[in-house]
């Protein structure tokens, strides 16, 4: 039975809605006619998202060969050529079918011998735009050229297809993710580009020794400039040659699980390359096949270009791409990028300050209605896998259930936390930090709306900023991170480094993620090989060797974060959502908060140290130091004992209520954790 708009779930859970109620109800209402409409020609949205096994090369067992298909609408002619052809371009014309798909059929008996593993093939179309040579948009691999640099499409039909036999990973099992973030080109410490099989050697114990239980891996799919960091994607369906084979990084994903990680994958739906030579743009020879025509189609602030979310060939390419990585590379869900550029015709570049700018005509419906359809397929398809919404706008509904009128998200980025932070640092001296500052950006959430909270990401370090370390300790970092120095600037980074991340892990959401590196406060910046810096991988890479030399403090930024982890992992933080607010001390700059029965005491203040300070318990019992940052293994003074339990005391309060302390030495820069031992 179909609902009344009333009824919709999202609007009764939330009354600020109710201005909007047309809309959002004309939203799902839209989202419901198309899935109806998929579901009676298709039977369900997964057998739709099929694309990746009609398009491009398939094989026929029947007729022996190869069927080769493309949709082009705008072509005039178009050709396959490559190795199987000497190159001569026009041996092997498409025939032009229904709804502008190119198709020929490459018999065994003549292209056998020529259509081989690892062949290289492109084709040839002759559109509005002249003639050109293109790789086909279904491609599962391409292969650049170490000369002129350009990239080719490749056959890819290995002589043995991946085994997969033991991967039953379960990533429900997994609880709460604690992501580690991770590029796989940057993450060897020599001046290259690392590979799959690298990192899965030697990053992947490194992921899970620290705790974190998924792996979210960047710029898998393929892309012309490696210093797009990935964002620029050119093969939607071709993981990068840069770092391996297809068959790598189903080595990587397969050895992830067997350790207990997740993978989630971050996935650029937002926009494509607008290069000729290798992606999307202008395949056809027209300007509006995957994109809107003319500057509708333009992404100014990426010089890229935008997806036609309206038409409905380009939602089945995305859809289908959504459905292929899950498939073929057993990813356990996407991080999907630039949600906030989708969603809008200005792409984000606005204050939203206003209810109305959530539902007005600057809002992309179709984009919307896309990611609706992106979670409900996911959702269909992998019921238990994760999707992540990078939207800072805040667009209600996001992390909605689709059936309760929802855009279908299972969390969203927190991207007001890290912005927070590096304000804090640049603009605010320590003692004038407001700790009701911290508390409100920390838990401003609504509780529906999961979080995945984080200090820094990759985007906190890209060329023109800094890591959180290197901002705190700058040129210090390079003569006094020895254990031997005493230096001011680094004691004050290094105590910081451990607060931010302890109260954003604690307080900011329902998950919580890292950039590879920066756990160990990683130094400097990130800045991939281009023509300005000389082509230099110098800050393309992870210096791993500092977080193990013996004489260097960042072990000790390394060991807190691999024991902070641990501890909200083991007592459920992250699922106890917000924190219960105990005590906000304004004048010592000390909040003090709990989660079940761990009490946290966060003492911001620069100078102020306060023996026999009163803090208040949740239950009255022994208490115990559970993680101090100010304990020696962690680069602190060890000015906190950890082993004495802390009894708690009754104090009546003016209304006669029985209130329950315990005594502690609440120590400046310093963030202690207490658990309650018993009554």
């Amino acid at each position: 039975m179909k609902p009344q708009a009333e009824t919709l779930p999202i609007i009764a859970r939330d009354a600020w809605l109710r201005e909007s109620e047309a809309e959002i109800v004309a939203r799902y209402e839209r989202y419901r006619a198309k899935l109806a409409e998929i579901r009676r020609l298709n039977g369900s949205i997964t057998d739709y998202a099929n694309g990746y096994r009609y398009f491009g090369f398939q094989r026929d067992g029947l007729l022996e060969g190869w069927w080769f298909r493309e949709w082009l609408p705008g072509a005039k002619e178009v050709f396959l050529f490559g190795d199987l052809t000497g190159w001569e371009r026009k041996e092997i014309p498409l025939t032009r079918g229904e709804n502008g798909v190119w198709s020929v059929f490459l018999p065994d008996a003549m292209y056998g011998k020529k259509l081989v593993h690892g062949s290289l093939v492109k084709i040839l179309v002759h559109g509005d735009n002249g003639w050109h040579e293109r790789i086909p948009a279904y491609i599962t691999r391409a292969v650049q050229h170490p000369d002129t640099k350009n990239f080719t499409g490749q056959f890819w039909n290995p002589p043995k297809t991946f085994d997969w036999t033991g991967d039953d990973f379960d990533i429900s099992a997994i609880g709460n993710p604690v992501i580690y973030e991770a590029h796989v080109g940057m993450a060897t410490e020599e001046a290259r580009v690392g590979t799959y099989r690298e990192f899965a050697r030697d990053i992947l114990p490194r992921i899970k020794k620290q705790g974190y239980n998924t792996v979210q891996l960047m710029a898998v799919a393929e892309h012309p400039y490696y210093g797009s960091f990935g964002y620029h994607v050119s093969n939607f369906f071709a993981p990068s040659s840069r770092f391996g084979t297809p068959e790598d990084l189903k080595y990587l994903v397969k050895k992830a699980h067997s350790l207990g990680l997740a993978v989630i994958m971050d996935i650029v739906h937002a926009h494509f390359v607008k290069n000729l030579n290798e992606g999307l743009n202008e395949l056809d020879g027209t300007d509006h096949q995957y994109s809107r025509p003319g500057e509708e189609g333009y992404q100014p602030y990426w010089d890229s270009k935008l997806f036609d979310y309206g038409k409905d060939e380009v939602t089945h390419f995305l859809l289908s791409n959504a459905k292929y990585w899950l498939d073929e590379f057993h990813f356990d869900g996407y991080r999907f990028d630039g949600v906030t550029s989708m969603i809008y015709k200005h792409h984000g570049y606005t204050e939203f300050d206003a209810r109305h700018k959530y539902f007005d005509d600057t809002v992309n419906r179709d984009a919307l209605l896309y990611l609706t359809l992106a979670n409900t397929l996911i959702h269909e398809f992998r019921p238990k896998a994760l999707t992540i919404a990078e939207d800072v706008s805040g667009m209600p509904t996001m992390c909605s259930p689709v059936e309760d009128g929802g855009i279908g998200f299972d969390y969203r980025l927190g991207m007001a936390v890290p912005d927070f932070w590096i304000k804090m640092l640049k603009d605010v001296p320590d003692e004038k930090w407001d700790i009701w500052d911290i508390w409100n950006i920390m838990t401003d959430r609504l509780p529906y709306v999961k979080t995945i909270a984080y200090a820094e990401s990759h985007d906190q370090a890209m060329v023109g900023d800094q890591t959180i370390a290197f901002r705190m300790m700058d040129k210090a970092m390079y003569t006094d991170m020895n254990r031997a120095a005493q230096n001011l600037v680094i004691d004050r980074g290094m105590a910081l480094h451990k607060m931010i991340r302890l109260a954003t892990i604690s307080m900011g959401g329902q998950g919580y993620l890292n950039f590879m590196g920066n756990e160990f406060g990683h130094p400097e910046w990130i800045d991939f090989p281009r023509e300005g810096n000389g082509w230099s991988y110098q800050y393309a890479r992870r210096q791993w060797s500092l977080s193990s030399n013996p004489f260097l403090r960042y072990s000790y930024l390394n060991d807190f974060d691999g024991d902070m982890v641990r501890m909200v992992r083991k007592y459920g933080i992250l699922a106890d959502n917000y924190p219960f607010n105990l005590l906000m001390d304004t004048a010592n700059q000390t909040m003090v908060y709990s989660h079940g029965e761990l009490v946290f005491v966060l003492n911001w203040s620069p100078t102020s140290s306060i023996p026999d300070y009163m803090v208040p318990v949740p239950e009255p019992g022994r208490y115990r130091v559970l993680l101090s940052s100010d304990s020696a293994r962690y680069g602190g003074y060890d000015r906190i004992e950890d082993k004495t339990p802390h009894f708690s005391f009754p104090v009546k309060n003016k209304d006669g209520e029985l209130k329950h302390y315990i005594y502690i030495y609440n120590v400046s820069r310093t963030a202690v954790v207490y658990k309650k031992l018993g009554k």
